[in-house]
């Protein structure tokens, strides 16, 4: 029996190799004789530089950036080496350790990942999202360029801000002025007084950048899809702020869609990360569905190829997994090679369990009547290999049945 586990990251608690190793301890403890295999995935956000570290030839760095409190901090960020015939990252049979082939050497030909959650994550925050900016990712972003990088792949995934990507711009030469001409803090509550928006200063190196964002959301930068009514309150955003932050933002988006030329705050993603997907997308970037990529990256399909059976998850799966979080992409990519996809989550949402087992075969939450959710942040592996010895026993019993049914 081959069994492939491929779980998204257990926000907070594991990262996505340490889940399907966990998973993988769980199953082989019942099915010591099953062929197991972990691949860590994730969708654009907290995550995606570890996995794509993980497969890839390259090397990770660190740099001292601003983050979302204003304060500095060591941010990690990766290169990997392309593909000279197709510019792709050049992914080796797994399973690789970071650190097992040569790292990097110069820029030339080499692909630079961020991730805005090492920089801006909701984790990390301290203070009021007001006051929280986007200015890290884009000294991130100048740092790439002053080491010769043009070509990135931007996750966009678990940030803490909604500044519009008012911070990104100014960090990359975009000046935001008021009446006076002063330059105002690009931050939500900055923006209340902003004027006029100044280009002249930006920096001329992001012409020639392939800017990729990776994201699964596809909602516009303002109104009541936008950034800051959908997923502003789970950063903090009061009920009474949300009609000012939205019309700050919106008031920053006719400046710069005019500079653009066209409506970019109404494309796809350009509400990814509180904004950051807007500042990037005016920038040049394009967008592509943050899962769909890291799967790519991945081999997800040629591994499924050789595969019985598919176990994946997250930290909690809800309505948020229903509209394109990883573990739903996994089950599709699973269903088109005919591999049956087993969800096994820290937990589920009641309310979206009956449309959950309509995409998996079986789902399993970690959280249950007899383990409660402190029980699981105490020891989140332990829980998860005891949950996963529940998943082998399930798949022993399905597999006995399907034997029989054929004799």
């Amino acid at each position: 029996m081959k069994i492939l586990i491929a779980p998204d990251s257990f926000k907070g608690t594991l990262s996505a190799l340490a889940a399907a190793r966990a998973i993988e301890a769980g199953i082989r403890h019942v099915l010591p004789d099953a062929i197991t295999q972990c691949l860590p995935l994730a969708d654009g956000g907290e995550g995606t530089l570890d996995v794509l570290l993980f497969a890839a030839q390259g090397e990770r760095k660190s740099a001292r950036v601003t983050d979302a409190n204003g304060d500095r901090i060591a941010a990690n960020y990766g290169l990997l080496l392309s593909d000279s015939k197709n510019s792709e990252p050049f992914m080796p049979p797994l399973p690789l350790r970071v650190g097992e082939r040569g790292g990097v050497t110069g820029a030339q030909g080499t692909i630079a990942v961020l991730e805005a959650a090492q920089v801006a994550g909701l984790a990390q925050a301290r203070i009021d999202v007001a006051e929280r900016t986007t200015r890290g990712l884009g000294e991130l972003l100048r740092l790439c360029l002053d080491q010769g990088m043009r070509r990135f792949l931007i996750g966009l995934g678990g940030s803490s801000t909604n500044d519009g990507g008012a911070g990104l711009l100014a960090a990359v030469g975009v000046r935001l002025l008021d009446a006076a001409g002063k330059v105002i803090e690009p931050s939500p509550r900055g923006l209340a007084a902003l004027d006029r928006v100044d280009f002249a200063a930006l920096d001329a190196r992001l012409a020639a950048c392939d800017l990729t964002v990776l994201t699964d959301v596809d909602h516009p930068l303002c109104g009541p899809t936008g950034a800051t009514a959908v997923f502003g309150p789970q950063k903090g955003v009061l009920p009474g702020q949300v009609a000012v932050f939205d019309a700050a933002i919106a008031h920053l988006a006719r400046l710069c869609d005019a500079w653009a030329g066209c409506a970019v705050s109404q494309q796809a993603g350009a509400g990814a990360a509180g904004g950051l997907g807007y500042a990037l997308l005016l920038l040049g970037a394009k967008r592509r569905p943050g899962a769909e990529v890291v799967c790519e990256k991945m081999q997800l399909d040629a591994r499924l190829r050789d595969a019985d059976w598919l176990i994946t998850g997250e930290g909690k799966s809800d309505a948020q997994t229903l509209h394109g979080k990883l573990p739903l992409v996994a089950a599709h990519h699973a269903q088109a090679a005919r591999v049956p996809a087993i969800l096994l989550s820290g937990a589920i949402e009641a309310e979206s369990a009956a449309l959950l087992e309509q995409k998996f075969v079986k789902c399993f939450s970690v959280v249950s009547e007899k383990v409660t959710l402190d029980e699981v942040l105490r020891d989140p592996a332990r829980r998860l290999t005891e949950r996963a010895e529940s998943v082998a026993n399930w798949i022993l019993r399905s597999y006995s049945s399907n034997e029989s049914n054929a004799e």
